[in-house]
């Protein structure tokens, strides 16, 4: 018998179930379920890809169909252009308004010294840096990422992977077109023309996948068979195949 303390808790997940959402000429459609780990949502601009993300946050209301959550007590969604985020007048203040001290988020978005900025007289770049640390290290149970890669330099671009990579718990769910620099996945999924369709688990998804990188493609051209999408994944299977 289960005392109440050894009760687990029960798994997270979003449940799309004939998601229905219409507007003008567009028409976005999907089923299907996000569990704990790591999905990339792919896709090429205009798809449906930050309208789905709209839609899974709870800020815009499907026309039929049901997106139901199970064990999420909180979510977050970090918006494609950062500058809808802020609400300080410096950059500090800002920080300190996720809930942290703003010299440890300064130190991991690498803008220490810029405490007094005005945000908006950051580049972009440096903005989409503030904000995604400080929505990472919120930790929500359901973390969405709408185009997280957008203005960063290849560098920043691999230090995001490297704060979501160091996310062991929960969903993150990445909106993104990005066809450079990637994260670990366990998830992929496709966005064409407002049809969302589960590629599945990962590595099978990857031969799957319509939109894969060009390092990708060629790996999987040479028989290789990688274990992930990164780089390193594709580098490392390549390998594997000429030892």
């Amino acid at each position: 018998m289960l005392l109440p303390h050894d009760v687990e808790d029960p798994p997270v997940r979003v449940d799309l179930e004939d998601l229905l959402f219409s507007r003008g000429p567009f028409t976005l459609r999907g089923s299907g379920t996000f569990g704990e780990g790591v999905h990339l949502v792919s896709g090429p601009v205009g798809s449906g890809k930050s309208t789905l993300a709209l839609l899974l946050a709870e800020l815009s209301r499907p026309d039929s169909g049901a997106i139901r959550r199970q064990g999420i007590t909180s979510a977050l969604l970090l918006l494609q252009f950062p500058e809808y985020h802020i609400t300080c007048p410096t950059v500090a203040e800002e920080a300190g308004s996720w809930g942290f001290a703003p010299d440890d988020v300064l130190a991991r978005a690498d803008l220490a010294g810029r405490g007094d900025t005005d945000p908006f007289h950051l580049s972009r770049g440096e903005l989409k840096r503030l904000t995604l640390a400080c929505t990472v290290m919120r930790n929500p149970d359901l973390l969405m990422l709408d185009e997280p890669f957008s203005s960063l330099d290849c560098a920043a671009k691999r230090k995001a992977c490297r704060m979501i990579d160091e996310r062991d718990e929960g969903i993150t769910i990445i909106f993104s077109h990005e066809r450079a620099v990637l994260p670990r996945v366990d998830t992929i999924w496709e966005m064409e023309g407002g049809t969302l369709t589960a590629l599945g688990s990962v590595p099978g998804a990857i031969s799957r996948w319509r939109h894969a990188p060009p390092y990708l493609a060629y790996a999987l051209e040479q028989g290789a068979r990688p274990e992930n999408i990164r780089l390193s994944d594709a580098q490392e299977a390549l390998c594997r195949t000429q030892g």
